[in-house]
């Protein structure tokens, strides 16, 4: 209910709007360009947490967005710290997640001049954030507040940009607060599901890809169910495998980056491909070659909860504008109707799945990763949350691990280096009671290797495994397939990562062989700190499948 008016500064207003909202927790880097906003924090009910630099912090609130489906906050000042800030923002826009940033900026009167880290934010993020605004007059702090929150979390969720000037935040008004309302949902209409129910019972090889944002523990439940009880085939797109648990009889396999050759021959040998809730962009797609543009090349069913989506690449036959909070209990009811129909071709695909999943090939070095993933999934709860950034070494985490449950996997499709540290921190800052563990390449680790200093601060006991090759191992990749045996600017000279981690504070391991990680891993747990596993592994070993010299080789022939 909004409170009566009475005199507040802009400052305070926005941090009472955010309270309203529900906000419990932001991220940011401290500037002088909203001081006045820090000061209103401290008599608030919202916790800061203190990061290292603004890209950790914005991907920190991108992680906070991913795992409640509301607005990750984060404040950073103007100018540098916003451009540091603009990481995170992107992420926040090809992961569609809701996320809200908000940035010092220059008093009123001085615009125009190029004053001290004077930006026009909207040029500067205006092609990565859904809306970018300034606040000029603090009595519409409520009001655009207000659709900041809607603007982030309806249709396709996103990043929202708003600066805030220095004046505006010590400057008073005299207004109410705005109502706080349910977000609309979009939810797909009668007639297109009957269509789809028509389309469906007469699949003779159907298979669902699932993927995007918008989803929830429960919409996740209830496409698990349909799928169970039509036996439908259901794969999740690159870096969305939270979204199906691995165990279930129908889970067909992750299609993400070098995927299961099997689970691609699948889908495009199916008579109907449900998308849900995904764009189906570069990644899943295997460079847009899966399905033809625009005409798919066969019957396409799409589902999103951004009518802009449907039919921007791919020409569906049927287009069901709905989000996946919607969209799944309709899908379940229509599964009642069709019954189990394809439980043999779900057997055959979860068949080729394990196959693909169950067992680790050997590759050069003492540390063999997938044997390390393979003991993860058996250690680690089904509530663990599992963390990482860009690079090679996630192609290990995506095979061999196992999701078995909704809010378990912060992963940017995007790609962003440096990503996995700053959202162990955002979700062990959020779930406590849960095991956090984050992967980084040694190249991705030192993009953000300071916020390990904020968990060390917060006292996040997270777990963060390092896998030191002492090179960029994804651009090295590609370097020998394209100019091979021509190094250029992919070798690294690494830092002692445990000594930097104990530097900080934290509990640190090394592990040079494979028999090694276990106990390691017991320690670090059992040290109740923030703790940083040094795994020292092997070049050669750039995916699962190949390495390095066999690459460099096929490239000559």
């Amino acid at each position: 209910m909004a409170r009566p008016p009475h005199p507040r500064t802009g400052a305070r207003l926005l941090v009472d709007a955010l309270a309203s909202q529900g906000v419990k927790t932001c991220f940011g880097v401290p500037g002088e360009s909203y001081l006045a906003v820090l000061d209103a924090l401290v008599d608030s009910s919202i916790d800061f947490v203190t990061c290292r630099q603004e890209g950790g912090a914005a991907m920190m609130a991108e992680a906070a967005g991913k795992l409640t489906g509301q607005p990750g906050i984060c404040f950073v000042t103007r100018g540098p710290g916003a451009t540091n800030a603009a990481a995170g923002v992107h992420v926040a826009s090809q992961d569609s997640t809701p996320m809200i940033l908000f940035v010092g900026q220059i008093e009123t009167g001085f615009r125009g001049r190029e004053a001290f880290q004077e930006l026009d934010y909207r040029a500067v993020f205006g092609s990565m954030a859904k809306w970018v605004v300034e606040i000029d007059e603090p009595a519409r702090v409520p009001e655009l507040i207000a659709r900041a929150f809607r603007v982030a979390t309806q249709g396709r969720p996103g990043p929202v940009v708003i600066a805030l000037p220095e004046d505006m935040l010590v400057a008073e008004a005299d207004v109410p607060d705005a109502p706080v309302y349910p977000q609309a949902r979009t939810a797909p209409g009668r007639q297109a599901m009957d269509d789809f129910a028509a389309r469906l019972a007469g699949a003779a090889r159907p298979i669902a890809l699932v993927g995007g944002s918008g989803w929830s523990e429960a919409s996740v439940a209830s496409l698990t169910r349909a799928a169970g009880t039509m036996g439908l085939p259901v794969a999740t797109t690159f870096r969305r495998q939270m979204l199906f648990p691995a165990s279930h009889p129908c889970f067909a396999g992750h299609l993400g980056i070098g995927p299961n050759p099997k689970l691609v021959k699948r889908i495009k040998e199916s008579d109907l491909v449900l998308l849900i809730g995904t764009r189906l962009s570069e990644m899943p797609s295997q460079s847009y070659e899966l399905l033809g543009i625009p005409d798919p090349g066969m019957p396409l069913v799409h589902v999103h909860s951004d009518a802009e989506e449907l039919g921007r690449v791919y020409q569906p036959v049927l287009a069901i504008h709905a989000e996946p909070d919607c969209f799944a209990p309709a899908l379940e009811e229509i599964a009642g109707r069709v019954g189990p129909r394809w439980k043999s071709l779900a057997d055959e695909a979860h068949a080729e799945e394990r196959a693909w999943s169950e067992m680790a090939p050997a590759h050069p070095g003492e540390v063999q990763l997938g044997e390390v993933m393979m003991w993860l999934r058996g250690r680690l709860p089904k509530d663990a949350i599992v963390t990482n950034g860009a690079g090679n070494y996630a192609s290990w985490i995506h095979r061999f691990y196992r999701f078995e449950e909704f809010g378990t996997q912060l992963a940017p499709t995007s790609g962003s280096m440096g990503y996995g540290l700053p959202a162990a921190v955002a979700a062990k800052k959020l779930h406590s009671d849960r095991p956090v563990v984050a992967f980084a390449g040694d190249g991705c680790f030192m993009m953000t290797c300071h916020e390990f200093a904020t968990a060390v601060q917060h006292d996040l006991p997270l777990v963060v495994v390092v896998v030191d090759n002492g090179i960029y191992g994804t651009i090295r990749m590609h370097q020998e397939r394209h100019y091979p045996g021509r190094i250029s600017g992919t070798r690294l000279v690494n830092p002692d990562f445990a000594a930097m981690a104990q530097a900080f504070g934290g509990h640190a391991e090394r592990v040079e062989r494979t028999d090694e990680f276990a106990p390691a891993f017991e320690r670090a747990v059992a040290s109740g700190r923030p703790a940083l596993i040094h795994v020292k592994f092997d070049p050669e070993a750039i995916t699962p499948t190949t390495t390095l010299t066999a690459i460099r080789a096929a490239a000559h022939k």
